[in-house]
């Protein structure tokens, strides 16, 4: 009998590499049945002008056509569509909020107050407010989606950030950071509710919270300004509560969830087992909050995990593994970066999502595996992000 052995020594590892090999590409086409490659749903919107240049820098074209694009999606009445077509064609309060404050950012104060009105118009005088709505009439799609709280903290912010006609809008202002005090719960945190990954929540999240700090810091930046002491000290107490919660909570690597594991090399810090990094991180330093260097390192930890591929940044660690970058995102960690005085990062971030654009100079909702832009085009709330990065670039943003 002739001894194989020598054979067989030759053929296993091939025999095992075959099988893994097998078992990858098995699992590859799986996960893009999944996640199918997403395509261009629309590139751009047909007759818009383009607007003088605002900026000499070099993202002045990027600036402009961002500007045209939010020409275009702002209604005369004053409703700032998210993008151009079927299920985007609504207003969303964060959109509309980012939007305002990138107007005021170009000192575009007649332009943002119109998007302020039409808020102010729709708003809650009790309760959350709704996900989105009608651009033609502020009424309420009957889609099933909930109320989503963080609109309390964006409207808050963005009438803060313009800072003009706060009377006005002081009954906006008093409703939205009622709501936020109210949802705070005894442990210092809100119920659970949707936020800007637009699907149903079972715990609070950090896509909540980041933004209800912002609020309540601008709220009570507000109620100074007008001279509402009762308001300041309640809204001051709420602020420090959900402070105090978010860092117990969600500390020191802020997840999207909160912390669920002790560790035990350092006895009573918490580690965010479970949530996964969350793009929406940045909101809790600048342009939005003061400076704060332990929040500067987790801020760019968080953009190393979640950066794909293909250059830009996902939502979050749990958002679905498909290689796409989410320009929304994306430019959030390019204005986090410019409001840091992180220059390079924010260039780098600029540059990634210009060169993206589609072939109408138009910004998309995403770039998919394949470096083609996908989805919506133009996104308003990139547009607003980028008008607001190339600002803080070129001087400081106030943060309340």
């Amino acid at each position: 009998m002739r001894d194989n052995s020598a054979r067989r020594v030759r053929w296993f590892p091939a025999a095992v590499v075959s099988a893994l090999l097998a078992i990858l590409a098995s699992a590859t086409i799986s996960n893009l049945d999944r996640n199918p490659q997403p395509q261009l749903v629309a590139d751009g919107i047909p007759g818009r002008p383009l607007p003088p240049a605002t900026t000499s820098t070099p993202y002045a074209d990027l600036v402009r056509h961002a500007l045209a694009d939010l020409d275009a999606l702002t209604l005369p009445n004053g409703a700032t569509l998210a993008g151009n077509n079927g299920p985007w064609r609504f207003v969303w309060p964060r959109d509309a909020s980012f939007v305002a404050a990138a107007r005021c950012a170009l000192d575009q104060y007649a332009e943002a107050d119109r998007i302020l009105a039409f808020l102010d118009r729709v708003r809650p005088k009790a309760g959350r407010w709704e996900a989105r709505y009608f651009a033609e009439t502020g009424g309420v799609p009957a889609d099933g989606r909930e109320p989503q709280l963080d609109g309390s903290g964006w409207v808050l912010w963005a009438t803060w950030f313009c800072g003009r006609d706060l009377g006005r809008y002081w009954p906006m202002v008093k409703e939205s950071a009622d709501q936020i005090v109210a949802e705070l719960g005894p442990d210092g945190l809100p119920a659970a509710s949707p936020d800007y990954w637009e699907r149903e929540e079972s715990e609070v999240t950090l896509g909540t919270v980041a933004p209800l700090l912002t609020g309540l810091r601008a709220g009570l930046a507000i109620a100074r300004t007008l001279d509402h002491p009762a308001e300041a000290e309640r809204w001051q107490a709420a602020f420090d509560r959900l402070s105090k919660a978010t860092d117990r909570h969600f500390g020191p690597d802020y997840p999207r969830t909160p912390a669920r594991a002790v560790s035990v090399l350092e006895p009573g810090m918490k580690i965010g087992i479970g949530g996964g990094a969350d793009a929406i991180i940045t909101i809790l330093g600048p342009p939005f909050a003061p400076a704060d260097a332990e929040l500067d390192q987790a801020i760019d930890r968080t953009r190393n995990v979640l950066t794909q591929p293909n250059g830009g940044v996902t939502p979050g660690e749990q958002w679905r593994a498909d290689g796409v970058a989410w320009t929304p995102q994306t430019a959030l960690f390019a204005l986090s970066a410019a409001a840091r005085g992180d220059r390079t990062t924010a260039e780098q971030l600029l540059t990634w999502l210009d060169t993206h654009r589609t072939a109408s100079g138009a910004l998309p909702e995403k770039v998919n595996r394949d470096l083609q832009p996908a989805g919506e085009a133009p996104l308003g709330w990139t547009s607003a992000l980028v008008v607001l990065t190339v600002a803080a670039l070129e001087r400081p943003l106030a943060h309340p």
